[in-house]
């Protein structure tokens, strides 16, 4: 989680929104990403779908069924789906989102019948995730 802090701030000093992203396999990050939505102009930009894409080109394929995804922020609904169709067994995520957390703050998508359900601990430096993001946003108002 440390690595995907360090990734949110990267994403903070580039003016997007602090979510950083890694996917680890056997203790080893194999792939990482961070939030580029306003950098790259897209909506399909956050750091989890960045993060599971360099997973697979490094490990040669889509099933990423022997990994762990750590993110700073609650997966949204594109990225809660994005984490079942790569068959990720276990997402591990900092700061809760109220707003739109689909691992049970707004609802819990890996809850429903897929085909694939991911075991959840949310809460990991929860307090220090939180923070980037609440730094972050205070920024912006005090620019407006």
């Amino acid at each position: 989680m440390r690595r995907a802090l360090d990734l949110a701030r990267e994403a903070a000093l580039a003016g997007e929104a602090p979510v950083g992203a890694v996917v680890v396999r056997r203790g080893e990050i194999v792939g990482e990403g961070r939030n580029r939505r306003e950098q790259g102009k897209s909506a399909l930009l956050h750091a989890e779908l960045e993060a599971i894409a360099a997973a697979c080109a490094a490990l040669g394929g889509w099933r990423l069924w022997e990994c762990e995804l750590y993110v700073t922020l609650e997966p949204c609904p594109m990225c809660a789906g994005a984490i079942i169709n790569a068959r990720i067994p276990t997402v591990i995520f900092g700061a809760r989102d109220p707003k739109a957390g689909c691992c049970g703050s707004v609802t819990d998508l890996f809850a429903l019948p897929f085909n694939h359900r991911p075991r959840v601990q949310g809460g990991c430096l929860e307090e220090e995730c939180a923070a980037v993001l609440r730094e972050f946003f205070k920024g912006l108002r005090e620019k407006q």
